[in-house]
């Protein structure tokens, strides 16, 4: 054991881990910090494992370390085959589960390694067969397999290159080939321009992040400057002062009460786990007696529940009632601040989402997004116009129907109007006089062309004449109207620059109070993220020491039981004490060594005489089976001779 744990030491204290240890400081460390070192070496065999052991449960901890015990195919020493034993002991960070471990993760870590990465690509997931009737999947997990045996191949592959060097003939070959010494430069510049290549690559990869995560950064700060800006916008000092006392009130509520309320309740939760874990495994047999207690139990709540309505004590009531309002409050309260907590946490969701929907239309058409009463107008000009245009699309369908009959009765007319043509250029023809008509309507259509541009013409200047004197009277009645609105806008425009220097004097009082206010605001967000990250300190180190002080109380236990049971004079209660158990084992461990020395012993004497009575033995059965094979001979001739002899009668008879 003494060179195990020192094998373990001198390779901790190597490269990687350089943990600096010696055998002393290295036996007296406790359980979680033993469970931190195994994690260690598990996480540098497999980088997935690197996770602080006091930041997870217990079973997550030994579920994550038995499964990759069980890829790296470990199997626990002789005393620890019982897996709920060695489970339970690498729970609890036992040194005698621990170490047999270590030891032998720390003895072959390169082949370990190259195992955990092989393991990534080469456990097969068994698809259930119900799913493999579904031909999309059975081509997946065909594709998947095929893709695992390439992989097998390819890694097999690498690794006989790796593993095969040059031969002298080979390098010799090389030399022949004319400016060699050329191309071993040029081949040597390639190598390291590609090196380069991909180191560039990598490095303007990480550029690319950093660049993202820096945009990312800048739009956050952005929509939290615009939404300062939106709420600062209508804000007064006064408003901004009861605000801040709000969120304020809001906070100490949430520290002072119902975070240390969440905290008490994982305390206890986590207490009561860690009481259920300490516990051994249960049988069906001790379920039924804690179930009988629990009923027990009940039926006796149920009795005082009785007794107390029984006596019907007034005072007690009215106290009752009123513990029971301020409960009701009291869990209202919690009920708002956790909707208020909701509703923040809703509402930085929903920025972030307006925020990215902003960029995209920015990206998409370069527009900014309209906000608030600007929102509200184009809304309200939308539905205007909507309206607007329902209208005139609904006149302009009358319109297309009307049309189309028109359109139905002038074709009707021409038609009809091409008959009558028809029918009076064959009278003509018959009275001699053909195209008669046509020059008649030509005549008439002239002279009404001619009448119509002499009306217009007259009516065109009176039309002229009265719309100067309209528009000359207008503009006289308009100057006479005006007269007294400009004197108006004059007066109003003194008054305007008058309003509009007091507003630049108050804009300023109001920023320099906004600086102010703004420097006090970020002294008590500092405040506060000081005392936070304090709070975490100190209740990461609470569960650590309390975790300690439960290790400590579980060996002081233990001990002092074993003192308890070894100083007893009760011989039955002496009998329990774990050094008389060891020494008893020792003993019958002892007798049964002598018994078994006793055995082989004997065996030895007996062994030169029982070799030879069983090769007499051999040579018997070797001898019988030679008579029988001889005896098997004859009787097969004897029954040839006799079937001959009767095969000769048979033909002297014939």
């Amino acid at each position: 054991m003494s060179d195990q744990i020192k094998f373990i030491v001198d390779n901790l204290n190597k490269e990687p881990f350089r943990k600096n240890y010696n055998l002393i400081t290295f036996d007296s460390l406790e359980p979680m910090q033993l469970l931190q070192i195994l994690n260690d070496v598990l996480a540098e065999i497999d980088p997935k494992q690197v996770v602080d052991i006091r930041e997870e449960m217990p079973e997550q901890t030994a579920k994550r370390m038995l499964s990759l015990l069980g890829i790296l195919k470990y199997k626990p020493p002789g005393n620890a085959t019982d897996m709920s034993t060695f489970r339970q002991g690498l729970v609890i960070g036992s040194k005698p589960v621990i170490y047999p471990v270590l030891h032998w993760l720390l003895q072959r870590t390169n082949e370990l390694k190259k195992r955990a990465y092989l393991a990534r690509f080469l456990i097969k997931l068994e698809v259930p067969s119900e799913f493999l009737q579904d031909e999309t999947v059975a081509d997946t997990n065909k594709q998947y397999e095929d893709l695992m045996e390439a992989f097998k191949t390819l890694h097999k592959e690498c690794e006989q290159l790796k593993t095969s060097g040059f031969s002298t003939a080979e390098i010799r070959r090389v030399e022949t080939v004319q400016n060699h010494q050329r191309m071993l430069k040029i081949a040597r510049q390639l190598r390291v321009e590609k090196e380069r290549e991909e180191f560039l690559a990598q490095q303007k990869q990480e550029q690319k992040n950093q660049l993202f995560h820096a945009v990312q950064r800048l739009q956050r700060i952005q929509n939290q400057l615009k939404s300062m800006r939106y709420a600062a916008a209508d804000a007064k000092p006064e408003s901004l002062m009861k605000r801040l006392e709000e969120e304020i009130k809001f906070n100490s509520y949430m520290v002072t009460e119902k975070f240390p309320k969440e905290l008490e309740n994982k305390k206890k939760e986590l207490h009561f786990l860690q009481k259920v874990v300490s516990e051994p495994a249960m049988g069906h047999s001790d379920l039924l007696e804690l179930e009988s207690k629990i009923n027990e139990i009940n039926t006796q709540i149920n009795q005082l529940i009785e007794k107390k309505m029984m006596r019907n004590e007034p005072i007690e009531g009215k106290l009752s009632l009123y513990r029971q309002q301020a409960s009701i409050i009291s869990r209202k309260k919690e009920a708002k601040a956790e909707e208020l907590q909701e509703a923040k946490e809703k509402l930085a969701n929903l920025e972030r989402e307006v925020s990215v929907k902003t960029n995209q239309t920015r990206e998409f058409d370069g527009t900014e997004v309209l906000k608030g009463d600007e929102f509200k107008r184009y809304v309200s000009k939308l539905r205007s116009k909507s309206t607007v245009f329902k209208k005139k699309h609904q006149i302009i369908a009358e319109f297309k129907a009307e049309f189309g009959l028109l359109q139905r009765t002038e074709e009707l007319l021409k038609q009809r109007h091409e008959n009558i043509q028809h029918q009076l250029q064959t009278i003509e023809e018959k009275k001699g006089i053909s195209g008669y008509s046509y020059t008649q309507e030509e005549l008439e259509r002239v002279s009404a062309l001619k009448s119509e541009v002499d009306e217009m013409k007259g009516r065109t200047l009176d039309d002229m004449s009265e719309m100067v004197k309209k528009l000359n009277s207008l503009v006289s009645e308009k100057k006479s109207a005006l007269a007294p609105v400009i004197k108006e806008l004059r007066q109003l425009r003194q008054k305007c620059q008058e309003l509009t220097q007091e507003c630049d004097e108050k804009k300023s009082q109001y920023d320099s109070c906004a600086a102010g206010l703004e420097s006090n605001r970020s002294k008590l967000e500092q405040e506060v993220r000081g005392l936070r990250e304090e709070c975490l300190q100190e209740e990461s180190s609470y569960h650590y020491i309390n975790c300690m002080i439960k290790n400590l109380e579980v060996q002081l236990h233990r001990a002092t039981d074993e003192m308890k049971a070894y100083v007893s004079s009760d011989q039955q209660e002496k009998r329990k004490a774990i050094r008389e158990q060891y020494t008893k084992n020792i003993a019958e461990q002892e007798n049964l060594g002598k018994k078994l020395r006793e055995k082989q012993k004997a065996v030895r004497e007996s062994h030169g005489p029982n070799m030879k009575q069983a090769k007499m033995w051999r040579d018997f059965e070797q001898l019988m089976e030679c008579k029988k094979q001889c005896f098997l001979k004859q009787q097969s001739q004897t029954s040839i001779g006799q079937v001959i002899q009767e095969g000769g009668e048979d033909r002297l008879i014939l």
